[in-house]
């Protein structure tokens, strides 16, 4: 064994530090857990190395008895040709103290348990967090007590009217509970009454999950019959909406904002900007099922994943200019869609679910993708006047 092998008082300092950086030492300390003496194994020098290289072994010796953070246990080494010899077996920590102080962590154990105790007092039911992520804890000490005071806050006077930004905890913002969001989940998760918790909500969606206010969603429109009086562009809120059915006889759902912008004049019609997969926001407008409605996003694998899942909702949509023939005709303005869908899609009619399929194997070329605003203005003005 080289004298490099041997194992020096950085090693074993390194050792230690490992399992601090773990928590669990500071959790068996917390937790209230008996100290039981620590003994770590050293690699020392063997008989040989004694009788080959004897002042390396005495350097490496005076080292270890220098290095007084730890008690020392010995082991005999040698014999009648070389002599008998006590060199260094195992480096021992016999209590928490003396651990602290090796490491250098005796200010943040103190603050720590500090931390620990007036939370006891404040929301004991956030002690076992505490205890099982200490490490996490002296990291947030800073803003250890904001987060505990958010925490008893909500507990105590949040519901259900609220929005987050009416949290009213001095030096707190919505800001700051957004970064911390992580954090107060996991607190709130152990402080609250389960019936205060919605555990269909990832704790991501931090609103939702504590039963805040979300913020509204909106739908904009554009009425497009020449005849109407008053505004011919809203947005509105969809819980609003919901309840109040705009009186059209067809609604049309496009992806495009320009387009959207453009559409040509239909009697008694109104025209949706969809959003993309945000047409999920359609969903609480039940009236739509007492309305003739058409989607027309892009032609291309998404496109009718889209249409697909507006149909499950409403299922007598009819799509618009997605069809063979739409493609076909503006074949000089393909594009390649980055990163096209392959799932299996249950609303398609026969064409489309043709069409999708074709798109998927790419029949027509490597990912092709024709998006609506690329589509001419006469053939949508041509669509929009079939019967």
């Amino acid at each position: 064994m080289t004298q490099r092998s041997w194992s020096t008082p950085t090693d074993v300092l390194a050792k230690l530090q490992r399992r601090w950086d773990r928590g669990d030492l500071l959790t068996m300390f917390a937790s209230g857990q008996e100290w039981v003496p620590l003994a770590i194994p050293l690699r020392s020098p063997s008989a040989n190395d004694l009788g080959a290289r004897f002042g390396e072994v005495q350097a490496w010796s005076a080292e270890w008895r220098q290095a007084n953070q730890f008690r020392l246990e010995t082991k005999t080494v040698g014999g009648r040709t070389i002599g008998v010899n006590e060199l260094p077996d195992r480096a021992c920590v016999d209590s928490y103290e003396q651990l602290w102080s090796v490491l250098r962590r005796t200010s943040e154990v103190s603050r720590f348990a500090g931390l620990l105790r007036t939370t006891k007092d404040r929301a004991p039911a956030l002690a076992d967090w505490m205890i099982a992520r200490p490490l996490d804890v002296l990291r947030l000490q800073s803003a250890w007590e904001k987060l505990i005071t958010t925490v008893l806050w909500i507990d105590h006077y949040a519901n259900q009217d609220m929005y987050l930004r009416q949290v009213d905890v001095p030096g707190v913002d919505t800001k700051f509970i957004e970064g911390h969001r992580k954090v107060l989940a996991a607190l709130l998760d152990r402080q609250l009454e389960e019936d205060r918790i919605d555990r269909s909500h990832a704790p991501a969606e931090f609103a939702a999950r504590y039963r805040f206010r979300r913020k509204p969603g909106y739908v904009r429109f554009r009425l497009l019959d020449q005849h109407a009086s008053g505004f011919s562009e809203l947005t509105v809120r969809i819980d609003e909406l919901s309840t109040k059915p705009l009186q059209a006889r067809t609604v049309f759902v496009v992806e495009n904002e320009v387009t959207y912008l453009a559409f040509p004049p239909v009697d008694e019609s109104v025209v949706i900007l969809g959003g993309g997969y945000a047409l999920s926001q359609l969903e609480p407008l039940g009236w739509l099922s007492e309305r003739e409605m058409l989607y027309w996003g892009d032609i291309d694998t998404h496109g009718f994943v889209i249409l697909d899942r507006l149909r499950a909702k409403f299922g007598h949509v009819r799509s618009m200019l997605m069809d063979r023939s739409t493609l076909l005709a503006h074949e000089e303005h393909w594009v390649q869609e980055p990163t096209p869908a392959t799932k299996h899609l249950e609303q398609l009619n026969p064409d489309e679910a043709t069409l999708y399929h074709d798109l998927v194997e790419d029949t027509f070329g490597s990912a092709v993708r024709l998006e609506q605003e690329r589509v001419s203005y006469s053939t949508i003005e041509h669509a929009v006047r079939r019967p």
